[in-house]
């Protein structure tokens, strides 16, 4: 059963889930935004030591904490490291109050009708019981919808749903990511396509089986509104998908009830050169502007 402390504070908390989940593929790309070039790293492990310490000094910063951030999500190799001593997990929601949520999906298929499934997850049930033990909440996993094309839209939600269920057997909550790409011409047709597949396999799950679910920010205001009110959706997150922050934070203030889960747009404008006081008072910024956009609603 999932921390009834950490349930209340995801389903009820205001705030939003900062997501501090960038895998080895896109971890690169984080550190140079973070101002930290490919050159400056000869190995995977240094790039990993790099990008831990970016997401510890997110975490310890002053703003970074459960009034304004309900949950973070972590890469699996953040979970088996520490911050301040601590396992992550447990300085997550011990020192900052915040709920954690683990990655757990390993990557993305090849392209097949206009969407990506996960690769197969062979290791998963051990994961999560990992996972498990190390005081984690719940899990979040990503597919990609790149097309109005409906076998592709059904491949992702019930491959999604489908794992959803294999996870919630271990007491975690399953975050069911199937984001659509912002730059599709076709990018409303696929949102209804996708209200349909989602809103069919939550009518079918049973009694006591909650998800949540993290989707690209609508077209439409308000479209996933009954993802939201229903009964077996514990929280409604928005990707940021490669929007600015500030089109982010504008397109969600219009959807009621939905909050950030943001990742690129959360770490807009830090740099590894910064100053601690500089670093902090542009994360406190950068928080206080998602956290307005998520309670908005």
């Amino acid at each position: 059963m999932p921390n009834q402390d950490q349930l209340t504070k995801i389903r009820d908390g205001n705030g939003f889930i900062a997501a501090l989940d960038q895998s080895g593929g896109s971890t690169p790309k984080a550190l140079r935004l973070y101002g930290i070039e490919e050159s400056e790293y000869g190995s995977d492990a240094e790039m990993f030591d790099l990008i831990h310490a970016m997401r510890a000094r997110i975490s310890q910063a002053p703003a970074f904490t459960g009034d304004q951030v309900v949950g973070a999500i972590l890469f699996e190799m953040t979970m088996d490291r520490e911050i301040a001593g601590k396992p992550t997990a447990t300085y997550m929601w011990e020192e900052r109050g915040v709920v954690p949520f683990l990655k757990v999906d390993k990557g993305l298929a090849e392209e097949e009708n206009g969407a990506q499934v996960m690769k197969p997850m062979p290791e998963l049930d051990t994961l999560c019981e990992r996972a498990v033990a190390a005081g984690v909440f719940g899990t979040k996993m990503r597919s990609v919808i790149s097309a109005a094309n409906k076998a592709g839209v059904d491949a992702v939600v019930n491959q999604q749903f489908e794992v959803g269920k294999q996870i919630l057997t271990h007491g975690l909550v399953p975050i069911i990511e199937p984001e659509i790409s912002i730059s599709i011409a076709d990018k409303a047709e696929t949102e209804a396509l996708l209200l349909a597949a989602l809103t069919a396999q939550l009518d079918a799950l049973e009694e006591g089986q909650e998800v949540m679910l993290k989707l690209t920010l609508p077209e439409t205001a308000n479209l996933y509104k009954p993802l939201i009110d229903h009964p077996r959706v514990l929280r409604v997150v928005a990707l940021s998908g490669g929007y600015s922050r500030e089109e982010a934070n504008s397109r969600l203030a219009q959807n009621t009830g939905m909050i950030a889960s943001f990742s690129r747009a959360l770490t807009e404008g830090l740099s590894a050169r910064q100053s601690d006081e500089a670093f902090n008072e542009t994360i406190k910024d950068t928080i206080q502007s998602i956290y307005d956009a998520s309670v908005a609603g």
